[in-house]
């Protein structure tokens, strides 16, 4: 019997194509010059990784310019996984032996694709894989697919998490991309920590209740929910010495952080995607069928945390229960204050308020990928919503592009294809 993660909308294409001049509905916005790029599972033909997080990365990339869409191209991730070289072996770990199947970013004029059990991969702007990236043999870890670019200093904050000490690693590379710093967080066992945050002064940390335990490996993935771990958020200084002060929150799992940042009376404030115990055990099995977290995120919703340094205490509030996933913003407001933060949810794509947490609801007829914000003028002073969303709907062979002031509808790009379920992508401007 086949996967359902190998089926419908989730069944991995087959090949490596390229097309040029793609047909658009509407007007492209001729200020989107730059490459759309989107990573995501994709086995190679005929195989079944065991989970649709474990298959193949592939990126899928949409050339932009001047009013035209240039081509689309999709491309594996030429990895050691993809090579056949074993994870773990006698000799001990491979960190290049990895799907890289889960993020893409650009730091330093390097893009990675990223996923959080090993090292990044580089590859070129027409998505070539250039080889592992362990920045000069000083990254000894493994890389989260969610590191953090603080727009103020143009630095890059990352960690690594594993099974074996140390669980926790965090890392700090300069605006030039040479890893300059590398620091171990105790924390009490090994825990799948996906995402994390930063603020001007505090790097914040998730040590949530999803555990390592090797005998889930049967199951695909070795994670389970311990009801015993507890839960906690961490607010580390950035200028410190890695000394961490922990806040008890109630039992929960994040996958994705929208944002954080310090108030005036500086008070830590995190918006996330927060699923309670009971909906994310029953999340976690689905996942290793067919349910995508931004599709079926089945009872998820937007949380905040106030913590407070001064009495020690977190405040816990639910800005809206409605099921949602992906949450983004405009990365030039990444650690400081936000107005809006966006995100999925079945058909639609949300805006939301983070004020009132009003919400703002744009239909797709289909499943939304992740929506990315693109400033209209990033090097300029301007309202933080100016500017679009693209989101890919790979079901329907499309680049969505929304005006992210009002989601209205601006342009469609066609793709010669349908792009499979997938996480993560991001702009890269010329």
């Amino acid at each position: 019997m086949t996967a359902s993660y190998l089926q419908g909308n989730f069944a991995p294409v087959p090949d490596e194509i390229e097309t040029g001049e793609l047909a658009v509905e509407g007007v492209l916005p001729a200020e989107l010059n730059g490459r759309y790029f989107r990573n995501g599972p994709n086995p190679l033909p005929g195989q079944d990784p065991g989970h649709w997080f474990m298959g193949h990365g592939m990126l899928h990339g949409i050339r932009l310019r001047d009013g035209r869409a240039e081509w689309y191209r999709n491309r594996w991730v030429r990895t050691g996984q993809l090579e056949g070289k074993p994870f773990l072996s006698r000799s001990g770990i491979d960190l290049s032996a990895v799907a890289a199947n889960t993020n893409v970013i650009r730091h330093a004029d390097r893009i990675l694709a990223l996923v959080e059990s090993g090292l990044p991969y580089e590859v070129d702007r027409e998505l070539e894989t250039l080889g592992p990236c362990d920045f000069g043999g000083r990254l000894t870890t493994a890389m989260t697919a969610h590191p953090k670019e603080d727009p103020r200093t143009g630095e890059l904050h990352f960690f690594g998490y594993g099974f074996a000490p140390p669980h926790l690693t965090y890392h700090r590379a300069n605006a030039s991309g040479e890893l300059v710093e590398s620091l171990e967080v105790p924390v009490p066992g090994p825990t799948m920590m996906h995402d994390f945050a930063i603020t001007e002064h505090h790097i914040v940390w998730l040590d949530l209740p999803v555990v390592f335990d090797l005998e889930m490996i049967r199951d695909g993935l070795p994670y389970r929910w311990d009801d015993e771990y507890g839960a906690r958020i961490g607010i580390m200084p950035r200028d410190g010495d890695g000394t961490v002060r922990w806040f008890d929150i109630d039992p929960c799992y994040v996958f994705h952080v929208a944002n954080a940042r310090e108030d005036a009376s500086g008070r830590v404030v995190i918006d996330a995607v927060q699923y309670p115990r009971d909906i994310f055990v029953e999340l976690w099995k689905g996942i290793s069928g067919a349910s995508n977290p931004a599709a079926q995120a089945g009872g998820s919703g937007l949380h905040r945390w106030i913590l407070d340094p001064a009495t020690g205490t977190a405040k816990e509030e639910l800005l809206d229960d409605r099921p949602v996933e992906f949450p983004t913003i405009d990365n030039r407001r990444t650690g400081m204050p936000n107005t809006h933060l966006y995100a999925v949810s079945g058909q639609e794509i949300v805006k939301y308020d983070t004020a009132t947490a009003s919400a703002l609801v744009h239909q797709t007829e289909g499943a939304p990928g992740e929506a990315v914000f693109v400033p209209r003028n990033p090097g300029a002073a301007g309202a933080e919503d100016d500017g679009w969303l693209l989101s890919l709907i790979g079901s329907r062979s499309e680049l969505r592009v929304l005006d992210a002031a009002d989601l209205s509808h601006v342009a469609s790009v066609r793709l010669p294809r349908r792009v499979p379920e997938g996480f993560h992508g991001n702009w890269f401007a010329d």
